[in-house]
């Protein structure tokens, strides 16, 4: 069984200002999966419920607020807790990304929080899979400037508007996006060819 054009993805994502709406976007598009995004009062709807539901993987994305995901998005998080308790979400495969303005802005706390939160629903993560551009010759524009590892990390100026964020940044949320898709179809299909054999 072939999960080419089967494989379902969704991107949950909150946007304040809306610079990690176009990681997201960009994660979505090297993902070919759905944008699900939180709304400004944390709330989903329920048809967005159910496309995580029936999703093979699942992104997370929020900007970095104060050394974590939004509000919003805990809101979404805690709200996850009727699908955790009937193991909705156990084996999918997750990734995601974050953003700030600052180039450190303690990014790296709202991935390991997004790894734990799928760690919680017994899900599988996954790693960036490239270097980072950390030489002399590194330019703003390079894929994986941030040297991320967990999840895609992107930073704009806090008076910069989203049209100016770094075209390296969306860039690297794309193959980002392309790697948790290959990932989960290579996933699925293995998962499918055990399950085929149990019942041989």
């Amino acid at each position: 069984m072939s999960f080419s054009s089967e494989l379902k993805g969704v991107v949950i994502y909150h946007s304040g200002y809306g610079h990690t709406r176009r990681v997201a976007e960009a994660v979505a598009d090297g993902a070919n999966a759905k944008l699900l995004p939180i709304d400004a009062n944390g709330e989903l709807s329920e048809t967005a419920w159910s496309d995580i539901s029936k999703a093979h993987f699942v992104i997370l994305g929020s900007p970095t607020y104060m050394g974590g995901p939004s509000w919003q998005f805990k809101k979404f998080a805690d709200a996850s807790s009727k699908p955790w308790f009937e193991d909705q979400w156990k084996n999918k495969v997750f990734g995601g990304f974050t953003n700030s303005s600052s180039i450190n802005g303690d990014k790296l706390s709202t991935l390991q929080y997004f790894t734990l939160f799928a760690a919680q629903h017994r899900g599988i993560w996954v790693g960036m899979g490239m270097k980072s551009s950390n030489t002399k010759a590194s330019q703003r524009d390079d894929i994986n400037r941030m040297g991320s590892f967990l999840g895609p990390m992107a930073q704009v100026a806090a008076d910069a508007g989203p049209e100016e964020m770094s075209q390296g940044d969306l860039d690297t949320a794309r193959l980002y996006g392309v790697r948790v898709a290959g990932l989960s179809a290579k996933f699925y299909s293995f998962e499918t060819e055990l399950s085929l054999r149990e019942i041989s």
